[in-house]
């Protein structure tokens, strides 16, 4: 049986792409996620708000307005590596949770960005 795709159709709500970096040692600051990674915490809040999907990427270095430097070498500071989390959904979908987003995240950067999608298809098994 093929998959069927989900054809995003033409609509004044477009798709967009957040990305929220923060680092790996963060934890979330307030609510019912409180003390939990800070990654775990909204990946999960993002699941219970029904986004489109989430996916959490670690990267190997970096660094963010405290110009603090993160890499896998430090041996210290390879257990706070940077974290990059990327959401696409509807623009409305997204901006809605801003203002938790807001309550969540101690320090780090959060992006939005117009995206177009081409394919979006649940995998069925």
């Amino acid at each position: 049986m093929q998959g069927q795709d989900i054809k995003p159709e033409e609509t004044n709500d477009p798709y967009v792409r957040m990305r929220i970096m923060i680092g790996e040692s963060d934890k979330a600051r307030e609510g019912k996620f409180h003390g939990k990674p800070l990654w775990e915490a909204l990946v999960n809040d993002f699941r219970e708000r029904g986004l489109a999907g989430a996916t959490v990427l670690r990267a190997i270095s970096g660094f963010g307005a405290t110009a603090k430097h993160r890499n896998l070498l430090s041996e210290y500071l390879s257990m706070d590596l940077p974290i990059v989390i990327e959401v696409v959904d509807r623009e409305s979908h997204i901006r809605s949770v801003l203002p938790d987003l807001d309550e969540m995240v101690p320090g780090g950067l959060v992006t939005l960005e117009t995206v177009e999608v081409v394919i979006y298809r649940p995998e069925l098994k």
